[in-house]
């Protein structure tokens, strides 16, 4: 089925941010996945290790975004890449809501800093 509609996205919500998942094998995908992140006002994500290379394109609002130990505010139509294995934090500092459009290969894992291991399954 290579048309997604959105009523077919599905929520899913953790760490103060909402994840709609369009892209995942449930839809049709085998090597890809690809959710809109809506990051509230003032949410400041918890660090993680990610698996597998993450995109981000913002589309609203502003973020900032840790990779590693580089950081930068972006905007919308700023783009970013985390490679796997990187350390990624989010945050939102602002009074408004950010979306993004976040993409990766289906599979990823992501380990948060205290060790707990989360498999997104806005990714599987």
């Amino acid at each position: 089925m290579p048309f997604i509609r959105s009523d077919e996205a599905v929520v899913h919500e953790i760490h103060g941010v909402r994840f709609v998942s369009y892209v995942r094998p449930g839809t049709g995908s085998q090597d890809l996945a690809a959710w809109r992140g809506e990051v509230a006002a003032g949410t400041v994500a918890p660090a993680h290790v990610i698996s597998e290379e993450e995109t981000f394109y913002i589309l609203s609002g502003r973020l900032r975004l840790t990779i590693d130990a580089e950081t930068a505010e972006l905007g919308a139509g700023d783009a970013a890449v985390a490679p796997a294995g990187s350390e990624v934090a989010v945050a939102n500092t602002t009074d408004d809501p950010t979306h993004m459009w976040v993409t990766t290969r289906t599979g990823l894992t992501t380990r948060l800093t205290d060790g707990t291991t989360i498999t997104p399954p806005w990714a599987h």
